[in-house]
């Protein structure tokens, strides 16, 4: 009886190891906060199908999305801090959005304007 007690207690002990080892990983609700935006060519008309590179301001951490129909995106649930953006389309990126912050009271909103292509 007592060693299938053991048995019992290792496994759930193991069992909930990918558990505290995610928590202490993801970001706690109230360290959280979201960054939208949207992506501009050079005569400030929307593009669609963008892709957007965010990453923590020492360059780690990178994460990508793409703009939908209306040239918006949406990167939620990150970590506070300062991040940096760039958007890249038809073979041209955008400048670097260095140390955009993101907190938790309200989204933050910035706008990644494309160059002409030089076409």
């Amino acid at each position: 009886m007592i060693k299938g007690l053991r048995l019992l207690l290792l496994f759930f002990g193991i069992a909930a190891i990918p558990l505290l080892v995610a928590a202490q990983y993801s970001p706690r609700p109230e360290k959280v906060g979201t960054i939208t935006g949207n992506v501009v060519d050079a005569h400030g008309k929307p593009v669609a199908d963008a892709s957007v590179m965010i990453q923590t301001s020492d360059g780690l951490h990178p994460h990508a999305t793409r703009t939908d129909s209306n040239g918006r995106f949406e990167f939620a649930r990150f970590e506070t801090g300062q991040y940096d953006l760039r958007a890249y389309s038809n073979g041209v990126f955008s400048e670097w959005d260095r140390r955009v912050v993101i907190q938790t009271k309200k989204p933050t909103q910035i706008t990644l304007r494309l160059p002409s292509s030089g076409n």
